[in-house]
């Protein structure tokens, strides 16, 4: 039966469910808050230069990756991509040579190896964890299960190999490094936190050992991390073509603000945000792309008091503070990898991950470049009430700093400058004081304990980086895939 069905919020997540449910029939409209499409995934233009508001990487689109399979479905090209090889060069503390995360496995075995010494068998252990896990995650389990369909296509997705996993199901990377003997290895330590943080926002100790047996391994191949030719935002485009052709509507800054999920056919509360008009709009169903945060928001008092109370008890979730850079290519060395990551050391070190654009790849004009560079921050820190424009400077001026000691930076290489805070975030995609990446890894909200795509509410879905299995356009992709089956079998 096709049925009329409204999508709040325009991230990925969001788009490819409603490029989905569009192309299989449905009615859909898309609400989104901004006037660009993509969430964490879209971009902005400055003096020539593009720059990806968030994400700059990709996976899943190797043959058989999820966006490969939704591209598919979908009737429409993939996007054009290279590798990104290393995926990653981290840089610790007081180092001068970088641990380069190589895309060919026996290259990156050889690198750790040489970085790690004696911890090959922590290492073989993770990967084997890796693939028992993707040949499940391959066969579309439903995680965590909330009926009886739900828990059929878990069960179908099972298999021997799969079981050998569940006993490093309440686990953490902690317990792992403990298991090896290596608690002690502080370098391999520090390593992994940088790493985990980009992918499950959380440390090592903190990690799901099962999350983070992908997340470690997602950069080799057979899979891989890909920089997409012109700019994230041409996943977005994509996705819009698709909707806009199966005759799906996207209205852009218009907000939601309330979801009535008590009658028979649900509501949304839209405002315009150019006319300031608002109106109730009704559908079969309504799917939204926000953070478990906003969810509840929206939904007030009509939220079962223990969801409430869980997402109360939340610990913190990551925002992130982002400067970017408009920069002359001599600014940038020689043989210069797509991502870094730099920590400082001291008292109170932080890091920052950076992404480089390639000459060519529609980010900049000839001879120029884009550098962006993230580091995670405390949210209290930008709502605290302390001079605003102050801090925005003090971090900016630092992460310059920071910078210009791998990169050639000066008041003749760089071109523009632009900042982001958790503000800024906040301000332009909705999500709650700004954040990224969704609720951390953690194991009390990974797999068959996290949020789940399916609702305490009838007719009422979660999409996005807070549901299984978590952050990245792949992660979301995978969410998105995993409601519109919902859909189909209520």
């Amino acid at each position: 039966m096709k049925q009329k069905i409204i999508v709040v919020g325009a991230g990925i997540g969001g788009l490819t469910v409603a490029a989905l449910l569009a192309k299989r029939g449905h009615e859909v409209i898309v609400y989104e808050l901004a006037n660009v499409a993509g969430g964490c995934a879209s971009t902005f233009k400055r003096r020539g230069f593009i720059f990806d508001v968030g994400a700059t990487q990709v996976a899943g689109l190797e043959s058989g990756g999820i966006h490969d399979r939704i591209f598919k479905e979908l009737e429409i090209k993939i996007p054009t991509a290279t590798d990104c090889d290393p995926a990653c060069a981290v840089f610790l503390p007081n180092e001068s040579e970088p641990i380069n995360v190589w895309r060919d496995r026996q290259k990156w075995q050889a690198e750790r190896q040489k970085q790690f010494p004696n911890s090959e068998p922590f290492w073989q252990f993770l990967e084997d964890l890796f693939w028992r896990s993707w040949r499940f995650q391959g066969r579309d389990p439903i995680l965590p299960p909330r009926n009886i369909w739900d828990a059929w296509q878990l069960l179908k997705a099972l298999r021997l190999d799969t079981l050998v996993t569940l006993p490093y199901t309440f686990s953490t990377v902690g317990d792992a490094l403990r298991g090896f003997g290596l608690a002690s290895d502080r370098r391999l330590r520090t390593f992994l936190d940088l790493q985990l943080k980009l992918y499950s926002q959380v440390n090592a100790e903190e990690t799901a050992l099962l999350y983070a047996a992908t997340a470690l391994a997602v950069s080799q191949t057979p899979l891989g991390l890909f920089h997409v030719q012109g700019s994230m935002q041409v996943l977005s485009d994509r996705l819009i073509e698709s909707i806009q052709r199966d005759r799906g509507k996207i209205l852009m800054q218009h907000r939601v603000i309330e979801l009535d999920a008590k009658a028979k056919q649900k509501r949304v509360k839209v405002e315009g945000l150019r006319t300031k008009e608002m109106w109730w709009d009704q559908a079969d169903q309504i799917v939204a792309n926000v953070t478990v945060n906003n969810f509840v928001k929206l939904l007030g008092d009509q939220i079962p008091k223990s969801y409430a109370q869980r997402v109360a008890n939340l610990k913190p979730a990551s925002v992130a503070f982002v400067v970017y850079l408009g920069v002359d290519r001599a600014a940038i060395p020689n043989d210069c990898p797509p991502h870094l990551q730099f920590l400082e050391a001291g008292d109170r070190p932080h890091s920052l991950f950076v992404s480089v654009s390639k000459e060519g790849d529609g980010r900049a004009p000839d001879g120029k470049a884009t550098i962006i560079a993230s580091e995670f921050t405390d949210a209290a820190v930008w709502y605290s009430g302390e001079d605003y424009q102050s801090l925005k400077q003090k971090f900016t001026e630092r992460a310059i700093a920071q910078l210009s000691e791998y990169f050639h930076l000066n008041e003749q290489t760089i071109i523009c400058v632009e900042a982001a805070t958790p503000q800024t975030f906040e301000h332009y995609t909705g999500r709650d004081r700004g954040i990224v990446g969704g609720v951390g890894m953690r194991v009390s909200t990974f797999g068959p304990f996290g949020f789940a795509t399916r609702t305490p509410l009838a007719n009422i879905w979660l999409v996005g980086d807070s549901t299984h299995p978590g952050e990245g356009t792949a992660g979301v992709s995978y969410s998105a895939m995993t409601v519109v089956r919902q859909i189909e079998k209520t």
